[in-house]
């Protein structure tokens, strides 16, 4: 064979080389983006910190990947004071305005995991607090109603959420009340710990629906689910000890 069509012959295996090559190495960087985990790749439009918070916070247990989606999308620095947000990523509750609390995220998530929400769900919030929470339920997709007993937090919660394009209905009243004009709810989220479940959110809970809350003294409390099962009919259960500040009667300007 002739040197010229050596050469040919070895160019053209070259490219045929190369190009598998190529083919090989584009396959596989599609392969590692369709097996990225689910409730974190989508979340392409938030800050780093948040989708590294949900990664913590799937590595110690929450299993709902609509819930770390949820958590990887908000800025958790927005609910706190300024001198706080370097230490809004932590996993720990941090303090806010009126001697309250934000919740720590993990706190949050299993909560939140626990309603088990679906799309469209009618969902009561007791204590909105500073907002996380319910940017949280929001961006799970369901219709929320959150109450606040202290004005200022009210006032505050409606500013942060709207800002980031979020419009829950928050109320300024009373939690031990809840919002019978817009009940019945199908799930109840209870963000403060009350000595004994309240009647009047017992009875605002559609058949079928159920409530989470912290049910407990000072001291310490449970976190529980309770479950209508009928008219008169509650089943419960609960998830672990917790520790919130207590839910209190009326309201405070």
């Amino acid at each position: 064979m002739s040197t010229w069509r050596r050469e040919i012959l070895l160019l053209f295996f070259v490219t045929l080389y190369c190009a598998l090559t190529v083919t090989c190495i584009s396959q596989t960087v599609h392969k590692v983006k369709e097996n990225a985990d689910p409730s974190i790749s989508d979340a392409s439009r938030n800050n780093s910190k948040a989708v590294m918070l949900a990664k913590d916070l799937k590595r110690k247990g929450i299993r709902d990947e609509h819930v770390l989606a949820a958590m990887a999308k908000i800025p958790r620095e927005q609910f706190v004071d300024k001198s706080m947000a370097e230490y809004a990523y932590l996993d720990r509750p941090l303090p806010i305005e009126e001697g309250q609390t934000i919740s720590q995220p993990y706190t949050v998530a299993f909560q939140t995991e626990l309603l088990q929400l679906k799309p469209g769900e009618k969902v009561l919030e007791i204590g909105t607090g500073s907002g996380y929470q319910a940017a949280v339920l929001c961006e799970m997709g369901v219709e929320v109603y959150s109450i606040e007993r202290y004005q200022a937090l009210y006032l505050t919660a409606i500013e942060t959420l709207n800002k980031l394009g979020y419009f829950p209905h928050l109320c300024y009243g009373d939690g031990y009340e809840g919002l019978p004009q817009h009940a019945p709810f199908d799930k109840i989220l209870i963000t403060a710990a009350p000595e004994e479940i309240p009647e009047k959110l017992k009875e605002q809970l559609r058949i079928g629906g159920w409530m989470v809350l912290p049910l407990g003294g000072r001291q310490g409390q449970k976190m529980t689910v309770l479950k209508r099962t009928g008219e008169e009919k509650y089943r419960q259960t609960t998830h672990g000890d917790f520790i919130f500040v207590p839910m209190q009667k009326g309201t405070e300007k």
